[in-house]
C-alpha cells in the first residue's frame, strides 16, 4: 500500500507581540554620546585668553572702586611754625609746633587725641602733647617757645564743618637739639572721635 506523501508543515511566522531576540554585536536605535551629552570644559567653556581679560577687568575695577572709597582724614590743614628748645640736663627738646586745622567734613570734628611725630635719620618717634595747662610754666622756663604760638588745642574741642582754626601744641622729643635740628620732618597728629584715620600736618 502506497503512503501518502507527507509534507511538512510550514514554520508559523513569529507573532508580532513576541519580544525579539537580540542578536550579538547588532546596534539598534540611534547612538547616544554621553561626553556630547553632558559635554566638556574644552567645548563649554570660552577661551582661556578671554577668561583672563575678563578676570582681569573684574579685579581692576573692583581696585578702583575700593581706592576712591578708601577711608580718608575728616580734616586737613598745615604746620605753620616750628620753635624748639633743649631740656638743660637731659637728652630731649621741647618743641612747640603751631598749625591751622580746618574740617572739611560733613559733621562736627571732636578732637580725641593729639600727638607730635619726629622723623630723624635714626627713625621715628613720637610724643604726646603736654597738657595745656602747662603752657604759662613753659613760656616762662623758655620763653623762645612762646614766639608764634597760640593758644593750646586740647582734647574734646570740637570744629564744626568748614570751620578753621589755628592753634598750638607742645611735645618733648628725646633727641639732642642738633637731631631735631637735621630732622626730615615733623608732624601733628590730630586723632578724632569716630574717625579711622587722623589728621596729619607735616613740615
Amino acid at each position: 500500500m502506497t503512503m501518502p506523501d507527507q509534507t511538512p508543515n510550514p514554520v508559523p511566522p513569529a507573532s508580532s507581540s513576541e519580544p525579539q531576540k537580540a542578536v550579538p554585536g547588532a546596534q539598534r536605535g540611534p547612538t547616544i554620546h554621553i561626553a556630547d551629552e553632558f559635554g566638556t570644559a574644552e567645548r563649554n567653556l570660552p577661551p582661556a585668553k578671554i577668561l583672563v581679560i575678563a578676570i582681569a577687568g573684574v579685579l581692576i575695577a573692583f581696585g578702583i572702586t575700593a581706592f576712591f572709597e578708601r577711608a580718608k582724614p575728616q580734616g586737613g590743614g598745615s604746620l605753620d611754625n616750628v620753635s624748639a628748645t633743649d631740656l638743660s640736663g637731659q637728652t630731649s627738646v621741647l618743641v612747640a609746633l603751631t598749625f591751622t586745622l580746618r574740617n572739611t567734613g560733613k559733621k562736627s570734628l571732636w578732637v580725641h587725641d593729639v600727638q607730635g611725630k619726629l622723623v630723624t635719620a635714626s627713625g621715628t618717634m613720637t610724643g604726646d602733647a603736654v597738657s595745656a595747662v602747662d603752657f604759662d610754666r613753659y613760656y616762662q622756663a623758655f620763653p623762645a617757645l612762646k614766639e608764634n604760638s597760640l593758644a593750646a588745642l586740647s582734647p574734646e574741642d570740637k570744629l564744626q564743618p568748614g570751620e578753621e582754626i589755628r592753634r598750638t601744641i607742645m611735645v618733648s622729643f628725646p633727641v639732642t637739639l642738633d637731631a631735631f635740628n637735621q630732622r626730615k620732618s615733623v608732624s601733628v597728629v590730630v586723632q578724632p572721635y569716630d574717625q579711622p584715620v587722623p589728621i596729619t600736618l607735616t613740615r
